[in-house]
């Protein structure tokens, strides 16, 4: 079996959740891993909408676009 080699960032979380003892702490902790990647998201989307990568006339042209994998019975 091969070992698994963690990064110091990976433990550094895990060091910083064997902490959390309550379903209080791991909400808490969820809500916030939630507004850091909602965060990153639209840092991204502003960086796309500032190069102009990202417009409105584009945000229009896929309204109503449908990109889910058409499944056949």
């Amino acid at each position: 079996m091969e070992a698994i080699t963690f990064s110091p960032a990976q433990v550094h979380v895990f060091n910083l959740v064997s902490h959390i003892k309550t379903a209080i702490g791991l909400e808490q902790l969820r809500e916030q891993l939630a507004a850091f990647y909602a965060q990153k998201v639209d840092d991204e989307m502003d960086g796309l909408w500032e190069s102009g990568q990202w417009s409105e006339k584009r945000l229009q042209e896929l309204r109503g676009s449908h990109f889910r994998t058409p499944y056949n019975k």
